[in-house]
């Protein structure tokens, strides 16, 4: 296993487009040198190299991982590719941060965990948003008994991201065997949001439709129903595809009030009263840090552009560096390992496969 010593640590970032429009820049935020990008095609590799002042942009993962000074790698590609990906990595030694969707199911995902823990690498799970004020936040909340025993959970969001037929996403994002789809792209994030707060979910019912009539093996909204071992009930519900507002809400249930969160503010209902609750020191991020709106051609670009993830990475990011370091690193909230990423597809197979059955599907831990 590669040794910073006393110098900067270097990274390697998978991956052209989310991966310079967000990782490069919380990367370096972190304290990380970022030595190269490794990409698919040649030309729009080493353009993007030199717009985000990348020494090197490669097409090769080999010779990214040969060379000098390279501690940690950022795979930030499809989620069709990871595997071969992550297992490269972690086998030259590298640390890795891996995107969600983690893998195409549970069985992949668990091959990389195994190959992280035999090379002894620090891995994480590209979750960045346990880091976002809200989300934090809201976990405290609950966690430390403001609404008493949870009890009910309802995720919502619907947003006409790809209503329209024209709107271009990325290819895996079509794709069900690429383990793409808006569950894949969103859900994931949800499930790790759930399981992070409240423990394992132990089962599901769920449905997986394309209500857009879009041309795609891959679902375009969710409806899910789950269960947790501690016996909350939710339901997480999203479309990429409805037109009209948005639609959104999160809010959790328990027996002595309810908790929701209102942008990156979290607002608590009990017999005492309603109102904000005040955001502790840790959990303040600066705000949102755009993108080169040049850069935003596609819809899944502009689902970006707010730049709502770059500081959530940074942290994420840091705790990653600290890991790295040996440094103690705060656990509130906790970052998540390739564990959390083997847990969360179990969830998600289970979910693909209560709606290919039609049935509700338990799920061991």
């Amino acid at each position: 296993m590669s040794s910073s010593g006393d110098r900067s640590l270097g990274v390697v970032v998978v991956g052209t487009g989310f991966g310079c429009l967000t990782h490069v820049p919380a990367l370096r935020d972190a304290g990380f040198e970022v030595k190269a990008l490794v990409g698919r095609d040649p030309e729009k590799t080493k353009a993007r190299a030199e717009r985000f002042e990348v020494p090197l942009g490669l097409t090769s993962m080999d010779d990214a991982l040969a060379l000098d000074g390279v501690d940690a790698v950022s795979v930030v590609t499809p989620p069709h590719t990871h595997h071969d990906l992550v297992v490269a990595a972690v086998e030259a030694g590298k640390h890795v941060v891996c995107e969600k969707p983690f893998a195409t199911d549970a069985a992949e995902a668990q091959r990389m965990l195994d190959a992280a823990e035999a090379a002894g690498v620090v891995h994480l799970l590209g979750t960045e948003f346990r880091f976002g004020t809200g989300q934090a936040l809201l976990r405290r909340v609950v966690q430390r008994g403001d609404i008493g025993d949870p009890k009910l959970v309802l995720f919502l969001l619907e947003m006409p991201l790809i209503a329209d037929h024209g709107a271009e996403v990325p290819e895996w994002w079509e794709e069900r065997g690429e383990g793409g789809g808006w569950f894949g792209a969103h859900g994931s994030h949800w499930i790790d949001q759930v399981q992070s707060m409240l423990g394992p979910i132990t089962g599901v019912s769920a449905a997986l439709p394309v209500i857009s009539g879009r041309p795609m093996s891959a679902e375009d909204t969710y409806t899910v129903h789950f269960r947790t071992a501690s016996g909350v009930e939710g339901v997480l519900h999203s479309t990429a595809a409805s037109r009209g507002p948005m639609l959104m809400d999160q809010r959790v249930t328990g027996t002595k009030g309810t908790a929701w969160v209102q942008g990156e503010e979290v607002h608590l209902a009990t017999a005492a009263g309603t109102g904000p609750v005040e955001v502790p020191a840790d959990l303040k991020l600066d705000g949102p840090v755009p993108p080169p709106m040049d850069l935003m051609v596609t819809a899944y670009d502009w689902m970006h552009s707010t730049g709502i993830d770059r500081h959530p990475y940074a942290r994420l990011f840091s705790v990653f560096r600290h890991r790295i370091e040996g440094r103690v690193v705060a656990q509130d909230p906790p970052p998540a390992t390739f564990a959390d990423g083997v847990a969360g597809m179990k969830v998600m197979d289970a979910i693909r496969r209560a709606d290919a059955e039609g049935t509700w599907v338990p799920i061991s831990n």
